[in-house]
Order: structure tokens, then sequence, then C-alpha cells
């Protein structure tokens, strides 16, 4: 008779060390990452600990969640692994915690798939709410909509050469060098943040635009990681959703939605393309299957899964983040 596996032992010290990393990294990124040279260094400080603490708290919940609701169903995990990125993107790859157990039900699997989002979305909600309310509105330039997008795979790899006279001729142009050349950050809007900036602002005039809170940038990221994580793929959470809803169908689900990232990095933006090559050869399109498959799913999931791939549209954006010479 084979004796049960031992329970792995999570090691609190380890997952303490990786959040103050964490912390460490996201504070020093958004330092860096947003120029914010004219303020004093304790406004500085005090600016990006916000934001590392908005952020932090954001991925803590959507992983806590997880975390949370894995327990509840008897399924062993473990708390959440903080992963640093020393500059580089934000300063962290996010959170993830280990499902160590098999999953029982259909119902279980949308319990614990949509609890992380859900929970991250909830808790990015209010921060955006006060953000919003805390944010002045100022000039931005008016966003260059154009088909194929310039940051685009297919702008970028056939029209390279053209793309690189442009950049050195208005290099040229600008007056004192370019260095004098100004450019813009711009974060795009989801349905979602569109709706909230219209509740708390009101309509906003041509050529405005708000200079974002610390906890704005924050929850515009906790959105972000929201509507990656519910990519209905293989093993994402919105994966785990459509395994539940459709079974084995849910594979052609996924494979349909790797074409969409792949329109996407072809004639949006390039910054797409890690997430297809994430989705299509780290996380692949198979779901492992469920202990007891023959528990139906219960209305109640169902509308949860509605909920979260409603979730998706609100938060989806074409081109996340862009660049403006202004």
């Amino acid at each position: 008779m084979e004796s049960a596996p031992a329970r792995v032992v999570d090691r609190p010290w380890l997952h303490l060390l990786l959040f103050v990393l964490t912390v460490g990294t996201t504070s020093l990124t958004f330092d860096s990452l947003f120029d914010r040279a004219a303020l004093p260094w304790e406004a500085r400080l005090a600016e990006a600990l916000t934001f590392s603490v908005a952020l932090l708290t954001i991925l803590g919940s959507h992983e806590m969640g997880h975390y949370v609701l894995a327990r509840l169903h008897g399924v062993d995990a473990s708390l959440p692994y903080f992963i640093p990125l020393p500059y580089l993107g934000v300063g962290t790859l996010g959170a993830v915690i280990r499902i160590r157990g098999r999953i029982p039900t259909r119902n279980a699997l949308v319990d614990i798939g949509a609890a992380g989002p859900l929970a991250g979305l909830i808790v990015a909600l209010p921060f955006l709410v006060w953000g919003l309310a805390h944010s002045p509105v100022v000039d931005v330039p008016e966003p260059s909509d154009v088909f194929p997008g310039r940051s685009s795979l297919w702008s970028l790899g056939g029209d390279f050469i053209e793309w690189l006279q442009v950049k050195l001729s208005l290099a040229e142009a600008a007056p004192g060098g370019a260095s004098d050349i100004r450019y813009a950050v711009l974060f795009s809007d989801g349905p979602l943040m569109r709706g909230l900036k219209w509740l708390v602002l009101g309509p906003l005039p041509a050529g405005k635009g708000i200079q974002e809170h610390p906890v704005v940038i924050a929850g515009w990221f906790g959105l972000l990681v929201t509507l990656l994580n519910l990519v209905p793929v293989g093993q994402f959470d919105g994966g785990h959703l459509a395994y539940a809803l459709w079974g084995k169908h849910a594979r052609w689900v996924g494979k349909a939605m790797a074409l969409v990232l792949l329109f996407l990095t072809l004639f949006y933006t390039v910054s797409w393309g890690p997430w297809f090559l994430v989705a299509t050869k780290v996380v692949g399109f198979g779901h492992p299957p469920v202990t007891q498959p023959a528990e139906p799913l219960g209305l109640g999931r169902k509308l949860v899964c509605a909920v979260c791939f409603l979730a998706l549209v609100g938060c989806a954006m074409p081109v996340p983040i862009r660049m403006e010479i202004w």
C-alpha cells in the first residue's frame, strides 16, 4: 500500500523576503520610469511607495483570492510568491501561487479560477476612483490612431528603414537637437476605465487628459493584469473558466484567442508578442481534467464565468501603452 505524499510546508520567510524585494524594485522602477526629477526627494519617495503599495495590494489580493478558495475546496496551494524585476517593466512580474493538489470539480475550478481576477478587480476599483479624483487635468497630445499601428510588427518590420529616417529627421529638426524632443507616456483606456473617468471627472475636452496619480497608475496596471489573466487559454484564469464551461472543447477557444493575440501583435503593437508566446509556447492549450468530472456546473458558476468574461471585455485595450512625441 502506497503512503500518501507528504504535504509541502510553506516557508513564510521566503514569501516575506520576495514581497519586501518587490516593494523595493517597484518603487525604484516607478521613480526611474516616470519623470519626477522636479520634485523634492521626499515627495518622490512618497509617490514611489504609494505606487508600490497600491500595486502590490492589488496583485496580492488577486493571488490571495486563488489561495483562499483553493483552501476552502481542500486543494493544497502555496502562499503568493511575489516576483521582483529590477528596472524592467513596473519592477515586478506579478505574483503567483502554486496549486499543489488536483482540483476536484468544475464548480471548484470556477471558484478558484475566478476568485483571483475578481478579488484584484474589486480592490483596484476603489483605488482608481480615489486616484482619479486626485489627478489634475492637464494638456496631453492627441493619440495618433493609425492602422496598422506604428508599433505593430507589420510597421516595425516592413517599414523599419522609413521609420528610422523619420526618427532621425525629427531629431535633426528639433531645436537644440534630439534632447529637446518631449515624449508623453499615454495609458490607453478600456471601456471600464473610460466609464470610471466619465463618472469621476466628467467628459474631458479634446487635448485634455489627466496627470495620473501614482494610485491610478497602479490601478491601471491592476486592470491590465486582470485582462492578461482572463485570456481564455490553457491554464490562465480565463482558461480555467473556459475548461469548466466547455471541457476539452476549450482547447479550440484558446487557439482562437491565440489568433487574436497574433493579430494584435501584427497590426496593433508588438507588446502583445511576449504574451502570445507565453500563451502558445509556455502555457499551451491543454488543461488537466478535474477528478470528479461527473458533477455538473451550477448556474451560479456559469454566471460567475459570464461576469469574468465581461470583465475581460471591460479591461480590453488593443494598444495598452503608447509613446507620443509632444
